[in-house]
């Protein structure tokens, strides 16, 4: 069956997810795993959204409403947008594809930085697009306006994780203000911002949702799954143009957000309190992994998001796997792009103490590289 395969699909990489607690206690015999690979909300899911969900699965026999209308008029409410400039994806990874599907054809290009998010690549790829790729600076920042020089006539989508992934580092206002003005006509700028919960407030933050209200040709992509920690239903959302929505609403499979995914979002979305405290716990956590770098010669990278890249001096996929048998699953930078590096997701402090005195034994125990 092979050869009715589009090409295109056969190249395409599987995407590779951080490993299973179940996954590594089945395969090393262990008891006490810790997750910090993930980027997930150590602090779960607001009890309100818990009690919306359990509310929710009562009525599990019935389709759930399929243009969301509940969770999109409360997520424009929240906003002060339209309902009409809200669409609601299984997850934002979805909504990465719908962008490919209504926008790219084959001999259209998108721009994305490198390293960065491997789902960009699968959006160009599938619809026969072309992915440029322009490397980050050595700061691991996005280097604008070298982005800007890779603009065509051909370019249609700009993919600017911000806060970026894999790295957690953010770029200013002024340098998307000045990226807009070089955004040739009929291109559009993504702004995925998957961790905007953890970093609206920082000084000179290009807030997607600001750039939607002046008309920018800018989508803002967001999801429950970090500060909200809904990880596990898969919900997500994109905020833009009436004109953008309504042809992303066309390419959207019917009823993509589940019934208990628009329940559990409506209230998580009710409970900003609970966002505080997920930013405090983070907070603390990138204060403290950052300390134990220093502390050890190392270098980190400032992060905006709910996790932090360490470089190791050594074999990422050694250290990881050195870790991984004491039971700590962290990610190896190598298969991000990032040799040397490995990205620590910040965890209740309990997991961080678990992570610490790992980390301190596997770095004593393996070798620098030369």
């Amino acid at each position: 069956m092979s050869q009715t395969i589009r090409p295109s699909i056969q190249t395409l990489p599987k995407y590779v997810a951080g490993k299973p607690i179940e996954e590594v206690q089945r395969e090393l015999g262990l008891d006490r795993v810790v997750k910090l690979a993930s980027n997930e909300n150590p602090l779960g899911a607001s009890p309100h959204a818990i009690a919306a969900m359990q509310e929710a699965v009562t009525k599990i026999h019935l389709y759930p409403d399929a243009s969301g209308y509940e969770l999109r008029h409360a997520i424009a409410k929240f906003y002060s947008l339209e309902s009409n400039q809200v669409v609601l994806g299984n997850g934002s990874d979805e909504l990465l594809t719908l962008l490919g599907s209504v926008y790219l054809v084959p001999g259209t290009e998108i721009i994305v930085g490198d390293p960065t998010f491997v789902r960009y690549n699968a959006a160009a790829t599938i619809t026969g697009a072309k992915e440029v790729r322009v490397p980050l600076r050595d700061d691991m920042t996005h280097d604008l306006p070298a982005m800007a020089k890779a603009l065509t006539e051909k370019t249609r989508l700009v993919f600017l994780p911000n806060p970026h992934n894999p790295t957690g580092t953010v770029v200013k206002k002024a340098e998307v203000d000045a990226f807009l003005n070089d955004l040739p006509k009929g291109a559009m700028l993504v702004l995925d911002e998957a961790y905007v919960e953890y970093a609206a407030d920082l000084p000179d933050f290009p807030n997607g949702l600001d750039y939607v209200k002046d008309g920018k040709p800018v989508i803002a992509l967001r999801t429950f799954s970090k500060g909200y920690g809904l990880a596990g239903i898969r919900i997500g959302y994109g905020l833009a143009s009436p004109e953008v929505i309504d042809a992303m609403d066309r390419a959207r499979p019917p009823f993509n957000a589940n019934a208990v995914a628009q329940a559990g979002a409506v209230a998580a979305l009710e409970d900003q309190s609970h966002v505080a405290a997920s930013r405090k716990v983070n907070q603390e956590g990138l204060d403290r992994v950052a300390k134990i770098a220093a502390d050890m010669g190392l270098r980190s990278i400032p992060s905006a998001a709910n996790f932090i890249c360490v470089d190791v001096q050594r074999d990422d996929k050694e250290v990881f796997d050195e870790l991984l048998k004491r039971g700590v699953i962290v990610r190896a930078g190598g298969p991000l792009g990032l040799p040397q590096i490995i990205r620590v997701s910040i965890g209740t402090r309990e997991e961080m103490d678990i992570f610490e005195s790992a980390f301190r034994e596997v770095m004593a125990a393996t070798a620098l590289t030369s």
